[in-house]
């Protein structure tokens, strides 16, 4: 999915672009670009150039344009609830939660009493069994391995709990790895600038300690931060991480003793609730016992340093304003390079959202999203589902075997437009006026026991992993399943007053990429009941992956510094969904227009428009360090080379006359064309 793991507005960035009577921005584009040597340039470059990233914002796209918009949207809808002195149910649920993470001076007057509970009881740990058991009971539902490709928790362990890799009809739970603070195991293990940030986190560590009146914080940031270097030791990569074959691990609950001794496991099962459950998918088998064997060999009282730090950092932004800015200090201006804090009021509905999301999702839908929008987008699907069919169907490679199996698995896909059609019940979420934290680590642990209920219980394929508010799209490949919230489905993604050729170049083929999700390099190991099972014959299989491997090598030349490159592997399902998306669109573009007169709007022919469409939508700018932290451990290309999947089009040559000599060029024999 194109997820954008999404201010204080700025000059130019929060103004509206100029946009044509044909629906994209034509002020944006620079023309004095050749196509052929720059699409991304050509299709953005004025934006680019005047652009300014709003203070409080790492990076700026069309994600955040509309990321702000519902952001305003949202907040409307909670103050209105906040305000509401008559307010029952999940009004009031949404009303309280906001009004007490605004209320600053209360959190202040509080200090650090409503946290100390937490801290006592890690203080009161007296053996390796009850740091076992205090470690199973922060376990939570914090990541999402195949849907939004989510794998950080700052917790030792995070729990997935998602249909079974292997029993289509039944939940499982999957085991993360976790314990770092900082993104990913290189930036403990790695030189350069690594070494810079490294420093930077042990004086934040000493400092949260310090805030909170821990004795000797710098000795015991040392150890803390050389704890966490040994966890990284033992941590997958972040290419293994994303290898659904090395992640599909089940072991039994006699296992865990067996294959990673050191941890009582018993007391960790039992803290977390999931003592009956008899079987786990382990993601990353080798960290899972690397961690375990640490909390045997490493001295308890570094364990219990670590944890009242990290219990200290999460809970950063519901403790007093000394907390929450110097977590903003180091993880948004030290790591990310952001300049400035976000306001309070979009912290306050950013976490309501975490908490009673579809709550506020469905008053959301109730006034910002109609029935002709989504009539359009679902009409568009079936479009774009119709192309890719047919695209299975011209394949000339591919035998027919394993073309019905990819036909049955496209036939089988359901699409989710705008909202879920059964909404989640918040009556059971306990919320307290003028109780910050309280309220926070209630919904954590709400969310968490929700997840580890499913367990036993045949799946539910009408879920949602997103909420209507959000701007983003999703393929759950353990479904075979899309999602599509009501807050992309607008401009600059999806204009209703824009002409076809832009929105199939734009939402259009971001509709292809969520289908072709389910053929990607990881979606093509899932046949089309979701289970983990090999539908290719072995030749179709070794010239599937040979097109992956080519396109691989293609990202692998984009260099956004001179000392760091894409990684071709790592972005690849999401190259694959960016190539085969954007044909896919196209094609149902042209099905739709089929009979029509092909009509120049502003200049520009519909193929022209199309393209642009597309390349407008990944206009993006970022912040050095955080485009450097994306490059590394994020699944995504920079919206800039997302751009030039244009190049992989027979059709973006005629559109737009691209010769050989061009830098974009590539000879019809090296375009990649995976469906």
């Amino acid at each position: 999915m194109p997820a954008t793991p999404a201010a204080t507005p700025a000059p130019v960035a929060a103004a509206k672009p100029t946009l044509g009577s044909f629906g994209f921005d034509s002020a944006g584009m620079d023309r004095t670009a050749a196509p052929g040597d720059d699409f991304f340039t050509y299709a953005n470059g004025n934006w680019f150039k005047t652009t300014e990233i709003p203070a409080d914002r790492s990076s700026y796209n069309s994600f955040t344009v509309l990321t702000e918009k519902a952001l305003t949207r949202t907040r409307a809808i909670i103050e209105e609830a906040a305000a509401n002195a008559t307010a029952t149910g999940e009004t009031k649920k949404i009303g309280d939660y906001y009004t007490a993470y605004m209320d600053e001076a209360g959190i202040e007057a509080k200090g650090i009493a409503p946290i100390q509970p937490e801290l006592a009881a890690i203080a009161a740990i007296k053996d390796k069994a009850g740091l076992a058991q205090a470690i199973g009971g922060s376990l939570r539902a914090d990541v999402d391995l195949l849907n939004s490709t989510n794998y950080y928790t700052n917790r030792l362990f995070g729990l997935w709990v998602s249909q079974d890799l292997n029993q289509p009809t039944q939940y499982a739970p999957y085991l993360v790895q976790g314990g770092l603070g900082l993104p990913d195991r290189d930036f403990y293990l790695e030189g350069g600038r690594f070494e810079g940030l490294r420093k930077k986190y042990r004086d934040h560590i000493a400092t949260v300690l310090a805030l909170a009146n821990i004795a000797d914080p710098t000795a015991k940031a040392d150890r803390i931060l050389a704890l966490e270097t040994a966890i990284a030791r033992v941590h997958a990569t972040q290419l293994d991480t994303n290898d659904v074959k090395k992640g599909a691990n089940t072991w039994s609950r006699a296992d865990f003793a067996a294959k990673a001794p050191g941890l009582d496991w018993d007391a960790f099962f039992a803290s977390a609730n999931l003592s009956a459950q008899p079987q786990f998918i382990v993601w990353q088998p080798g960290a899972v016992s690397g961690i375990a064997k640490l909390t045997a060999a490493q001295p308890l009282d570094t364990w219990k340093d670590y944890l009242t730090f990290h219990a200290l950092d999460r809970s950063a932004g519901v403790l007093p304003k000394a907390f929450a800015d110097e977590a903003f200090s180091f993880y948004g201006q030290t790591l990310n390079g952001t300049p400035q804090q976000q306001d309070r009021w979009k912290r306050a509905v950013n976490a309501v959202d975490g908490a009673l999301g579809e709550a506020v999702g469905k008053i959301y839908v109730e006034r910002h999203f109609n029935a002709a929008t989504k009539a359009r987008a679902d009409a568009m699907v079936q479009d774009i589902l119709t192309a890719f069919g047919k695209r299975i169907d011209r394949v000339e490679w591919m035998t027919p075997e394993t073309k019905a199996h990819a036909k049955a698995k496209l036939a089988g896909l359901q699409v989710g437009m705008g909202y879920p059609s059964t909404w989640r019940d918040y009556s059971a979420l306990d919320i307290r006026a003028g109780d910050a934290l309280g309220n926070a680590q209630r919904a954590s642990l709400f969310e968490y026991q929700r997840n580890i209920a499913k367990l036993g219980k045949p799946v539910d394929r009408g879920e949602w992993y997103l909420l209507p508010q959000e701007v983003n799209a999703l393929n759950i490949p353990l479904e075979n399943r899309l999602i599509f919230p009501a807050a992309i489905l607008e401009a600059p993604f999806f204009d209703g007053a824009a002409d076809d050729a832009v929105n199939y170049g734009a939402i259009g083929a971001v509709i292809g990429h969520e289908i072709t999700h389910s053929f990607d390099s990881s979606g093509a190991l899932f046949d089309e009941s979701g289970r983990l099972a090999n539908w290719w014959t072995p030749e179709d299989l070794k010239k599937f992956e040979a097109a992956g491997a080519a396109l691989a090598a293609q990202y692998d030349g984009y260099r956004p510094f001179p000392d760091l490159a894409v990684n071709g592997k790592l972005t690849l399902g999401e190259n694959i969904a960016d190539v085969a998306g954007l044909a896919t669109a196209y094609d149902a573009y042209r099905l739709r227009q089929e009979g029509k007169p092909a009509q120049t709007l502003d200049g520009f022919t519909p193929d022209q428009r199309f393209f642009l469409g597309f390349a407008q939508a990944w206009r993006t700018k970022a912040r050095e360090p955080a485009l450097r932290n994306s490059i590394l451990t994020g699944v995504h290309a920079p919206g800039q080379y997302r751009a030039e999947t244009v190049r992989n089009q027979d059709a973006w040559y005629a559109a737009f006359d691209v010769k050989p000599e061009q830098q974009r060029y590539l000879a019809p024999e090296k375009r990649v064309k995976v469906w």
